[in-house]
């Protein structure tokens, strides 16, 4: 009996075992056979060749426009208004000559009056004092004619007086005489000198007249405010007709539209593109743009100087350029300024999703590889990179980077203007779709939803090529 036992339970384990394989055999028979080597993974990845070329380097900042021709409006004297110009507010336009304001000019007329009255008065005193100083030179020359008569009679009773037949009391009185006629003439002198300082005098006197008429006269112009140029009115102070201003108030400005200039600030090195090899600044082309609700308000022009100082820049440069015509824009606006550096020889453009950071690009090979190339950024512009290209010239380098993609991996390349070729569609038999379904409906380890979505792509007339493949490589042909 114990025989028998072992006999039953030796053949239980062998009928065990023999399940066993079989049900792994099925398992495995329905799982599709040996798993295939799987393929190596090919990722697509957009390219560009890379050319070598002239470009123009392009500097942004951001800066404010500013006019270069300001005129302040001044009342040089106090007085009522009499006379306002229409447009006399902010935001006007003015012509050169244009009246804007007039004040009374009652005041400064009477006093030109005056001043013309004291003139003419000067001008008599000046005629008087003319007529003077001849009438006193007159009679200085009386007065040395005379002078000469009285020296000739002294000496002719000398004379008398030695031949004996004179006397010494008629030689006293011909010189008592001379002596009378020398005090005459220092009187005459006298008389001239005064004469002649009364001349000087009456031709100062008028000389301040004059000078006194001339102000008067400026007075009277000053009632009248004009435009010196053309422009608009801007900061225009609240006057009326019949108001009062007092001397020296600000009544507003005259802004010259068409001589504007924007004022931006520039790193040091930015500005040294900028400077030429003699250290002075380049007349640069600049652009202003102002992008307000969808428009833009563009004007160009050229830099023409820079500050004086590093210090207003916080260790950078204060550049002013001027704006031929900007039409739009006024001073105050705070604009886009992009100013074109000296052009780049030999250099090539390419995405910044192309660069790391480490300056290094991935090139394709011969072998459509990727391989690591390292290149020299000459300027970060945006979403643009400049660099010198050296051997890529001509070479197809990856137009945007990801964590995807790295040095020796296959990439299928997908170029610009270039469109992916159409996918191998191929005409199944009967036999061979229902071949196919029944390998993905057997495979366990497929997603029920990634069945459903390859049976249906098998259910149609024709089918892609690679889903084809992909499918009869896992079931073994």
């Amino acid at each position: 009996m114990s025989g028998l036992f072992l006999a039953a339970l030796t053949l239980a384990l062998l009928a065990l075992a023999v399940g066993v394989m079989l049900g792994a055999l099925r398992e495995r028979m329905e799982a599709g056979g040996p798993a295939a080597p799987s393929a190596e993974r090919v990722v697509s990845a957009n390219v560009l060749r890379v050319e070598a070329g002239r470009i123009v380097p392009v500097i942004t900042a951001y800066g404010e426009v500013r006019s270069a021709r300001t005129l302040e409006l001044r009342a040089p004297q106090g007085g009522r208004v009499v006379e306002l110009a229409p447009g006399f507010a902010d935001g006007g336009f003015v012509t050169a000559g244009e009246v804007l304001l007039r004040l009374d000019p009652a005041e400064a007329t009477a006093a030109r009056d005056l001043a013309a009255a004291a003139l003419a008065e000067a001008e008599a005193a000046e005629r008087e004092a003319g007529r003077a100083l001849d009438l006193a030179r007159d009679d200085l020359t009386q007065s040395q004619a005379q002078l000469a008569l009285r020296a000739q009679a002294v000496q002719r009773q000398r004379d008398i007086e030695a031949r004996g037949a004179g006397s010494a009391a008629a030689v006293e009185t011909a010189e008592l005489a001379q002596a009378q006629a020398e005090q005459a003439l220092l009187s005459s002198r006298s008389a001239l000198a005064q004469a002649e300082a009364a001349v000087d005098q009456t031709a100062i006197s008028l000389s301040r007249a004059r000078i006194t008429l001339a102000e008067a006269e400026r007075a009277v112009t000053e009632t009248v405010i004009r435009a010196e140029f053309d422009g608009r009115l801007n900061a225009v102070a609240p006057v009326v007709e019949g108001g009062q201003v007092n001397a020296n108030e600000v009544l507003g400005q005259i802004i010259d539209p068409s001589a504007l200039e924007v004022v931006f600030r520039l790193s040091t090195a930015q500005y040294a593109r900028l400077v030429d090899a003699g250290g002075d600044l380049i007349e640069a082309a600049v652009t202003a743009r102002l992008d307000v609700a969808g428009a833009a308000l563009a004007a160009e022009g050229r830099v023409v100087r820079a500050g004086a100082s590093g210090a207003e820049a916080g260790g950078g440069r204060v550049v002013y350029a001027t704006l031929d015509a900007a039409p739009g824009l006024r001073p105050g606006d705070f604009v886009t300024v992009t100013v074109a550096e000296p052009a780049l020889e030999g250099v090539a453009d390419l995405p910044a999703t192309a660069v790391d950071a480490a300056g290094r690009v991935l090139a394709l090979n011969a072998e459509e590889r990727l391989e690591d190339v390292a290149v020299e950024v000459l300027r970060r512009q945006g979403d643009r990179v400049i660099v010198a290209p050296g051997a890529l010239v001509g070479r197809e380098v990856v137009a945007e980077r990801s964590p995807l993609i790295g040095a020796g991996i296959k990439v299928r390349p997908v170029r610009p203007g270039v469109e992916e070729a159409a996918l191998e569609m191929l005409d199944l038999t009967e036999e061979r779709r229902a071949a196919l379904i029944a390998a993905v409906e057997g495979n366990a380890r497929m997603p029920d939803e990634a069945k459903a979505r390859v049976i249906e792509q098998l259910r149609q007339d024709r089918v892609p090529a690679d889903v084809v493949a992909r499918i009869e490589a896992r079931a073994g042909g």
